[in-house]
Parts: structure tokens; sequence; C-alpha cells
């Protein structure tokens, strides 16, 4: 009966969209997609972002395209970006006036992989259905995807009254909360709709809904789920600055994602000034692979500590380590193959130290306070050595590195992992 409770349920069932050289939705995996805050017309900036955060793992990124003077640089961005070996797709984020950039800059609306639409202001009253309408004629025209992006900061205002006034001469009338989320639900799938009724394929249609507050978001995935075969992008629409936003964005979409619902995901934070925007990233490959459902890096498991490890040794090893593997994964991705899946564990003292450690692939248990200084070393659960002095540290990083090597090496044999003496 646990084992019930233990996995996610089954994959909600979508029409997998081909984005670039990336699936999103159907059987494939959930995809990592982020974007850039550098201003589109700085060529230099945008491309030296992108590619930042393309060798972090982001396997979609998106642009913003919103006047003349950037849209002139997206065909050079993409030109550039293939130069230097990023190939990854690129997303145009339109509002207001996409309609008219991707009619005006035809390099641009090739050079992009998919287009971003927001419903909420494609276009205004009597425009809205021309305008909407011309960029999926350009869509179709460029066989490219589209993603019908809402976001209840720029909700259909129009759609919003006629259903809040459908609910006040409702003899059962529901919460404006509610009504609010119907309205963005609705306003993704009308314009779904009204895509597909212009000739665009299910299978170049992705939707999102996004909110800021993290009940509102899983509420209205879950339902929107429930409404439709779309592939889905999750997100929240602001998740804030630092502990908030990662925690925000982990409680909702990590929820959602148990449910078998998201088939790509943006983590949506504040960098710190001047942070890296890579760090949004590092968080979505993190929620997706805590909860099982993709390995991007080894997973370092460190005790957090307690008066028993008055030492400071397992921290600065823990975060060496940690440090090394993540700076050193875009090499051991290609030298590597499967070294994503490694498991090492840096534990503090004699308590859970030896079990942690048998448990990974690779453990250390070092001395906690009072205890013998030595530090055992389990290699797929067998003791195999037990390090002392002043270089344990050093020594055991080493050890991780031949173990990477016998394991996962072009000559190691994948079906039976080396054990090291």
């Amino acid at each position: 009966m646990i084992d019930d409770f233990a996995k996610p349920l089954p994959r909600r069932v979508s029409v997998p969209v081909r984005v670039g050289n990336v699936t999103v939705g159907g059987d494939a995996p959930i995809v990592v997609q982020s974007m850039t805050n550098t201003d589109t017309a700085d060529a230099d900036a945008t491309v030296a972002q992108v590619a930042a955060l393309a060798r972090a793992g982001s396997e979609l990124v998106r642009i913003t395209v919103d006047r003349p003077e950037a849209a002139a640089q997206v065909a050079r961005i993409k030109d550039r970006l293939d130069r230097i070996g990023i190939d990854v797709p690129l997303v145009g984020d339109f509002h207001y006036i996409g309609h008219k950039l991707l009619a005006d800059y035809p390099d641009c609306a090739a050079a992009l992989d998919k287009y971003r639409i927001n419903p909420g202001n494609v276009g205004f009253k009597a425009k809205r259905d021309t305008q909407f309408s011309q960029i999926i004629d350009l869509a179709l025209k460029h066989d490219k995807a589209v993603r019908i992006g809402v976001n209840w900061g720029s909700l259909d205002q129009e759609l919003l009254t006629r259903l809040m006034d459908e609910n006040a001469a409702s003899d059962t009338p529901v919460s404006a909360a509610a009504v609010m989320r119907e309205a963005i639900i609705q306003s993704g799938l009308l314009s779904a709709e009204r895509a597909e009724a212009l000739g665009m394929g299910r299978d170049r249609i992705i939707l999102s809904a996004k909110v800021s507050q993290v009940q509102d978001l899983i509420a209205v995935y879950a339902d929107l789920g429930r409404r439709c075969d779309y592939a889905l992008h999750l997100g929240l629409t602001e998740a804030g600055m630092g502990t908030k936003g990662i925690v925000s964005s982990a409680a909702s979409m990590g929820i959602l994602l148990q449910q078998g619902i998201g088939d790509t995901i943006r983590v949506s934070l504040t960098p710190e000034p001047g942070g890296d925007r890579t760090r949004e990233v590092q968080v979505a490959q993190e929620l997706l692979q805590v909860m099982g459902f993709r390995a991007f890096v080894p997973v370092v498991a460190a005790c957090p500590g307690c008066g028993r490890t008055t030492s400071t040794v397992f921290q600065e090893l823990a975060s060496d380590i940690q440090e090394h593997i993540r700076v050193s994964m875009p090499v051991w991705r290609e030298q590597y193959p499967g070294v994503e899946s490694l498991n090492v564990a840096v534990m503090g003292c004699i308590v859970n130290g030896p079990g942690e450690s048998k448990h990974a692939d690779i453990g250390i248990s070092l001395p906690g306070t009072g205890e013998t200084p030595s530090a055992p070393v389990f290699i797929d659960g067998e003791k195999v050595a037990t390090l002392r002095g002043e270089g344990i540290a050093e020594d055991f990083k080493q050890m991780v590195l031949d173990y990477i090597e016998n394991r996962y090496g072009r000559g190691a044999s994948q079906a039976t992992p080396a054990k090291s003496a």
C-alpha cells in the first residue's frame, strides 16, 4: 500500500509538439526552459546569456522580441549561437505588436523555433482576432510551434467581465477567484480552438496559464489538464526572489508534476542584483531530479550537521565535490555517459554516516566530535577503505574521480558497476 504513494500518478496524455530539436509532451521527458533578461537588441549580451543558459541545461530559451530593434537581431543571434555550437531552440516572446514584427522581419520569424502569444494583449477589441490570426498564419507559413500563454496579469478583460456578469446573474454564484481561474482557462482554450480553426494542428500548440499564487496555479492547471490534451507549460508567473521563489515553485509545480500534469517547466526566479540567471535552470533541474522524473547531475547527499559534528570538514568536502561536479558536468556528459545517475554521500559522524554511505554509490563517514580520527569509505555498499590523516578530503575526492572513470568511462561495462579496491 505504501508503494502506491511513493510514485507519481501516470503522466497525463498530451499531444507531442516538436520545437526545434526538442519534443514537448507525449512521452518525452519533461523539458526545462528559461528566459533571458537581456535586451535582445544587444546581440552580444543575448548570445552570451543564451549560451550560458543552454550550457547550464536549459533545453529551450525564450527571448523578448518587443520592438523592431530586437526583431532585427534575432536571426543574427541564432547564427552566432550556431557558430559557437549552441543548438538550443529559441522562443520569441511577443506582446502587443508581434503580428507586425513577425511580418516585417521574416528572418526573425524564420530563426525562431516557437512563438509565444499572449491572448490578453495580442490585440484589443476588433483587432484581437485579426492580429491573432496574422501570427498563426505566420507560424503556419514558417512551420513553427506556438505557445498560447495566458497570464492573469494581462488577462482578456472582455472575457473576464462577461464571465463575472454571468456569475452575478447565476442562481449559484461562485467566488470571484473561481471566476478569474475560469477566465484564465477559457482564454487559453478558446485561443487554441481559434488557432486550430485557422489550420494549426494540435501538435504545434502548447498552452500555459500562469498565475503568481501557489494554490491558484494548482487549481488552474488541475482543471486545464482535465479539459484538454494540449501540451502544458508549467510555471508561476512571478515566483519571487531567493528562497521564496524556490519554495513557491517547488511547492506548486511539485504537486502538479506528482499528479502527472506538466510537459515543460520554468522556474521564474527574480535574480539577486548582478545574480546568475542560470540559477533558475539549476532549480528546475533539481526539482525534476529529486522527484525522480529526470537525472541531470550526480546527487551529493550530506548530513545537516549537529552537536556531534563540530568539525566543518564534511561541509567543506561536500561543497567541494558538489561544485566540482557542477563545473565538470558539461565535459562529463560527453566523457562519462550515465554519470548523472551517480550518488555520493558525505556524512559527518558515526550515527547515520556508515548507513547513508552504504546506500550511496560511493560514500564517506567522517569522524564526528570525540570519534576516532578515521573515515570509512563505502563503494557500492561495501567498505573498501579507511582514510586517516590530514589528506582525508583530497583522498576521497580522488576516489570519487576514480570511481567515475571506472564505472562510466568509455571502456567500462555499463552492466556491472566497477568496484574500487
